[in-house]
């Protein structure tokens, strides 16, 4: 049985940083491209970061780079999301994503694994 658990959001001030891990079970990791999505109350999912299964690409979504970082694991079956200097724009409740693929994924579509997400939530 597949899973990718998300754990590291919390209740945070605008400029702070958080973590966001997520761990996956039930599948050939090192296998899988990865990606972190987010979806604010009212909006659609979107896009925010993808890395291939050997963490030798990555992309990020245009008002998170510089900011965010994505990194793996493969050892730890983890993928990261480290976000810094962060916005309450970046309010949101953020979801890991993976497949198996040697390409990077950036559409909510091509996704065949979800996590449950964990809520950021950025004060002003």
């Amino acid at each position: 049985q597949v899973q990718l658990v998300e754990s590291g959001g919390g209740l945070v001030q605008a400029g702070d940083s958080l973590r966001l891990s997520c761990a996956a079970s039930g599948l050939p990791f090192s296998n899988y491209a990865m990606g972190w999505f987010r979806q604010a109350p009212g909006k659609e999912r979107e896009f925010v970061a993808a890395i291939t299964w050997s963490g030798s690409f990555k992309r990020y979504t245009d008002s998170v780079k510089g900011r965010f970082t994505i990194s793996r694991d493969n050892a730890k079956n983890t993928v990261y999301l480290q976000m810094n200097s962060l916005k309450p724009e970046d309010t949101a409740v953020y979801y890991c994503a993976g497949r198996p693929s040697v390409m990077l994924i950036t559409t909510v579509t091509e996704y065949t694994y979800w996590g449950q997400g964990t809520q950021v939530t950025v004060s002003s």
